[in-house]
């Protein structure tokens, strides 16, 4: 017999993105406690309890607006009836609970992430309280490796040498935004417009468990980052939005490090290991064994290599920080399936019954399709 360990209505397709959530919240709990810490929202300007479930909302209306247009589109007095029906089709409260659910366990997540990252300088005091924001701890270690693995060249300098300093860092400026927008949104279509549901909860429970695990690495090996930590490297790149974000996120860490309560925020630099490059593993490999359309594949994947490139030549992570992230990315999409049944034995795979379902979305190749060993059938409405 099955367990039930969430309750109804939070969506059990997230239990286990619900008890990451709830350690999480645990964890932050503890430590704001033990260091006297505050915890804060992530999100000052619009909180993210608003921000993510009006993100979630407004695709649920991109998803039943434009269907009702068109199909109402030579009867425009049926308009308003015609959305109820698609609503009750596409909408019912099956569905309403796995959004919401999903997006409230995502949050949850997200907004315990976000406070203990920034408790990371206290935990790491010497016990006359928290380290100078100045201060690293494994920086000096993480450019040593890097060198190793880059045969005594610093990563940084020598994508700086190959790409020049002007096009590539108004590009990858533009990568690193991208990918800030990317994550909510891909999590919007995880919940909204997909009707495989075992994918989305895979999809949602991956993420989750990469916040858990990055809080967990930041805690444990804390960095700041070449850009921070060798500035004069990167004193040359062009100013960005990106060279922009760096100044304000260096203001908070001085801000929260000088007077962590009365600053009002919270400080959010950690380096080890990249959560930008392992998100987007866990993005590529989701897609795959989804089995969405080649080109959505494909671009998931150049979209990586620009993130890995962008993260280095940035300054915002060592190379050997993308590494780990890869690993962690990896890691979590493995156990994610583990733990939401998309399995066979100890291979991820979507789960049965919804794989045909799954290839339909966002245009699936036929190849795919065949590959699943699933009938063909109409698209799920």
């Amino acid at each position: 017999m099955q367990v039930r360990t969430t309750p109804r209505f939070l969506g059990e397709d997230f239990r286990y993105a619900w008890l990451t959530g709830l350690l999480m919240a645990a964890a932050t709990l503890l430590i704001a406690w033990l260091e006297d810490l505050p915890i804060r929202d992530p999100d000052s300007l619009i909180p993210g309890y608003i921000r993510f479930p009006a993100i979630v909302l407004g695709a649920i209306s991109l998803d039943i607006v434009p269907r009702a247009l068109w199909r109402a589109r030579r009867a425009p007095r049926t308009l308003w009836s015609v959305t109820r029906e698609i609503t009750r089709e596409r909408w019912p409260a099956s569905h309403w609970r796995f959004a919401l659910g999903g997006v409230m366990a995502w949050y949850l997540c997200y907004a315990t992430f976000r406070n203990l990252k920034s408790f990371v300088p206290f935990v790491h005091s010497d016990g006359g309280g928290p380290f100078s924001a100045t201060d690293n701890v494994y920086d000096t270690r993480m450019a040593d490796l890097d060198k190793v693995l880059w045969l005594g060249h610093d990563p940084a300098k020598v994508l700086h040498d190959l790409l020049g300093t002007g096009f590539a860092a108004h590009l990858f400026s533009a990568v690193y935004i991208i990918w800030i927008v990317l994550v909510p949104v891909s999590i919007a279509i995880a919940l909204v417009w997909t009707r495989h549901t075992a994918a989305g909860s895979w999809y949602v429970t991956a993420v989750a468990f990469d916040w858990a695990f990055g809080a967990a690495i930041y805690l444990m090996f804390p960095s700041v980052g070449p850009i921070y930590s060798d500035p004069k490297t990167f004193a040359g790149l062009p100013e960005t939005y990106v060279s922009k974000l760096a100044d304000s996120m260096w203001d908070d860490r001085l801000a929260v490090v000088g007077d962590v309560v009365g600053s009002g925020t919270l400080q959010t630099i950690a380096a080890f290991a990249s959560l930008h490059v392992g998100i987007m593993v866990t993005i590529c490999l989701v897609v795959e064994y989804v089995g969405l359309a080649r080109w959505l594949r494909v671009a998931a994947w150049v979209f990586l290599v620009l993130t890995v490139f962008a993260t280095v030549y940035l300054g915002w992570h060592f190379f050997i920080d993308a590494i780990a992230g890869a690993a962690l990315g990896a890691f979590t999409v493995w156990l994610a399936a583990m733990a939401t049944g998309n399995r066979v034995g100890l291979r991820p795979r979507l789960r049965r019954e919804e794989a045909r379902d799954a290839s339909l979305v966002a245009g699936a190749a036929p190849a795919d399709r065949l590959n699943q060993g699933q009938d063909q059938g109409p698209a799920p409405h």
